[in-house]
């Protein structure tokens, strides 16, 4: 359940994405609007995270992220009332859109957290990619929603969601189980410690200068996240501009994206799991998704099947490292030895990664609306730059994953 959240986030996140192509269409200057309203959102959403770990050390889980389901619940809510309610106020929706921002900061930290407290390193790849699915599940399910009224009514789009997330808030709230411990199991070892010696205060200063991996896994996911949260706003404009579908059909062909994106987080965890290498794993999977994005915006819209098979390749190999940071090395950092085990340590490790990734996040679709009025292809150059960045900046612990296996290979030849 504690997922939940994450998945309904989603799925508002697909609603708003597909209803733009008919909120500001009137207007000249629509894609600019666009990305206004989308940063109001992702800018609220990347400082408020910073704090939402810290409120997640302090804070019952399960109190936690329920009222933070709910809450998203209800700005949703006043998002699509708009509609019925005649609003054509920018400053109303970006109002919202900041507060349904910060309420769900609530989430992520708190999700990783709890499913961080049951399984230990083992397998968590593996684990967490098949869990992180729910993320692409949410895309599409929101797709299929806001499909249904996008024509229509586009307020349904986000009155439906947020009375979805309001009662699953409550049912979080109801059967959520923070801890093994709660309901009398044996914890993973790493969440064996004193408490007592635990400071919370310090905390979030202690794991940027201590924790190795950090700095650059938090930077590389800005970039990774800036690439795909510009496929997650855009791609169903684009794929309507550029194939001339309409927007329902766009919308139901983007989430091929998704379904690669399952199989890429999946994929991800498993080869970081064998090999033990998640740093590797991530850059390779950058590398080869570089020439994989020329490739789609070169070819991608010649006939249906090069379109799917080209969506497929492109969302596997982007939201890949994207779900391997945001899982399981966030809980491999906030589970670090020299943290003691602490189990809530977890929760700000995740915000201060993810936080630093939502920058991106917020950058991303504000650049594609200021870049595709130039033309697509500069929307693509500026994703190729940023995938390439991303890989760079993992380079460090790359060479230390290598020199590690080849260590380990010297020894077993002596």
């Amino acid at each position: 359940l504690g997922s939940k959240e994450q998945n309904l986030f989603e799925i508002e996140i697909f609603c708003w994405m597909l209803k733009k192509n008919v909120l500001f269409t009137n207007q000249n200057n629509y894609r600019n609007l666009f990305g206004v309203l989308d940063n109001c959102f992702l800018v609220a959403y990347a400082i408020g995270m910073f704090f939402s770990g810290i409120f997640g050390e302090r804070l019952p889980l399960r109190y936690y992220l329920s009222s933070g389901m709910i809450l998203s619940g209800i700005f949703t809510a006043l998002f699509g009332l708009g509609f019925y309610w005649q609003i054509h106020s920018l400053w109303y929706y970006c109002l919202v859109q900041a507060l349904n921002g910060l309420v769900q900061t609530t989430g992520w930290p708190a999700v990783v957290a709890c499913v961080g407290n049951w399984f230990g390193k083992g397998k968590r790849g593996l684990i967490m990619g098949v869990w992180n699915s729910h993320t692409s599940v949410g895309n599409i399910l929101g797709s299929l929603i806001a499909g249904v009224y996008v024509s229509s009514a586009w307020g349904l789009s986000f009155i439906v969601p947020g009375i979805i997330i309001a009662v699953a808030g409550v049912i979080c709230f109801l059967f959520l189980v923070e801890k093994p411990e709660d309901v009398n199991c044996t914890p993973p070892q790493h969440h064996l410690v004193d408490r007592s010696k635990y400071h919370p205060v310090i905390f979030a200063h202690r794991v940027v200068f201590f924790l190795q991996g950090v700095v650059e896994f938090s930077l590389c996911l800005l970039f990774a996240k800036l690439v795909s949260y510009t496929f997650l706003y855009w791609l169903p404009l684009y794929i309507a501009n550029v194939a001339h579908f309409d927007p329902k059909e766009a919308g139901d062909l983007s989430t091929l994206f998704d379904v690669g994106g399952i199989v890429g987080g999946i994929l991800a965890g498993l080869i970081s799991d064998y090999s033990g290498g998640r740093a590797t794993t991530c850059c390779a999977m950058l590398i080869i998704a570089a020439p994989m994005l020329f490739l789609y915006n070169k070819i991608g819209q010649n006939g249906l099947p090069t379109t799917i098979g080209m969506l497929l390749w492109c969302g596997a190999l982007v939201n890949g490292p994207y779900a391997l940071i945001t899982t399981a090395v966030s809980a491999d950092l906030g589970t670090h030895e020299c943290l003691r085990g602490n189990s809530r340590a977890l929760s700000t490790v995740t915000a201060i990664i993810d936080g630093t990734g939502s920058i991106g996040a917020a950058v991303g679709p504000l650049l594609a609306g200021l870049i595709s009025p130039t033309g697509w292809n500069n929307v693509f150059y500026m994703l190729i730059a940023a995938d390439v960045l991303a890989c760079l900046l993992l380079s460090r612990l790359v060479y230390k994953e290598v020199r590690g296996w080849c260590g380990y290979t010297t020894r077993l030849r002596g």
